[in-house]
């Protein structure tokens, strides 16, 4: 196995020799550097472990099959994952916060109709 920050080795009761995660204390930072897909970056005690993440994902071999708690390390991830790209867009989004349900769309009709009006106005003038 390739040397990694994230996997420590140890013995398992039986003897073995056993992988598992070093810690669950990955911070999850969404970017939107350009394009159509934010960019993804993970830190672990104020370290860039983006790298790591993804020569463990992206190995030769599953990880699941030789890290004992890879499967829950990989839903603590992906929620985390999901919870930086809702940060992303809710930061530049123009839509309003801190409004009810109904006034949310209410506003999204209104932008719309706001929208629409330049149409409008070309097609009656032409």
């Amino acid at each position: 196995m390739k040397r990694n920050r994230l996997i420590i080795q140890y013995k398992r009761e039986n003897g073995e020799t056993g992988y598992k995660m070093v810690s669950f204390e990955i911070d999850v930072i969404a970017k939107h550097t350009g394009g159509l897909a934010p960019t993804i970056l993970y830190f672990y005690d104020n370290l860039d472990v983006t790298e790591d993440v993804r020569a463990i994902r992206f190995g030769l071999e599953p990880p699941s099959s030789y890290i004992d708690d890879y499967e829950q390390f990989q839903k603590l991830l992906y929620k985390k994952e999901q919870r930086a790209i809702n940060d992303l867009y809710d930061t530049i989004s123009i839509r309003p916060k801190n409004m009810s349900t109904t006034k949310q769309i209410l506003w999204s009709f209104g932008v719309l109709l706001l929208m629409t009006i330049p149409l409008l106005v070309a097609i009656i003038l032409k």
